[in-house]
């Protein structure tokens, strides 16, 4: 695959903004392991190489399990993750998916139970960094090798 272009090149302003932004959003106090499980969901989700090879790696560095890992893409049926978890990872698929799952009652009332309302609003930008970085991974046909595992 090669790359269609480089939006740090392209548009270097705008590039620096998204980064900035998407680094204050990486460290507004989540815990670490909670973010690499929702950055994978939502690659998985997207189809996103790039993102799935540099967050299931630093999943690993954060301490996730290959088994937690491997299963993430059967959250809902398997049983090593927490309900602080669960709720977190259905509202990715839910805001991943919002045009066709929108984001419902109960789905909602499940993160309220688990995630104080600021925690909330940080899970939230979080998803929706991970999936403008899948974005733009995508339609650029970005994939960088050295942020990630190596073959």
């Amino acid at each position: 695959m090669t790359p269609r272009l480089d939006p740090f090149t392209a548009a270097p302003e705008l590039a620096r903004a998204w980064f900035a932004f998407s680094t204050k959003v990486e460290g507004s106090g989540l815990e670490r392991p909670l973010l690499e499980l929702v950055k994978i969901r939502a690659s998985q989700i997207n189809g996103c190489a790039n993102c799935l090879n540099m967050h299931t790696f630093e999943a690993r560095q954060a301490g996730e399990s290959e088994q937690r890992i491997a299963l993430l893409g059967a959250w809902q049926e398997a049983p090593c993750y927490s309900e602080r978890e669960r709720a977190a990872l259905a509202w990715t698929d839910h805001v991943t998916l919002i045009a066709d799952k929108r984001a419902p009652d109960g789905v909602y009332a499940a993160l309220d139970a688990q995630f104080s309302k600021e925690e909330q609003v940080r899970l939230t930008m979080a998803i929706l960094v991970i999936n403008g970085w899948n974005r733009l991974a995508i339609a650029f046909n970005l994939f960088d090798p050295s942020r990630g595992w190596q073959a």
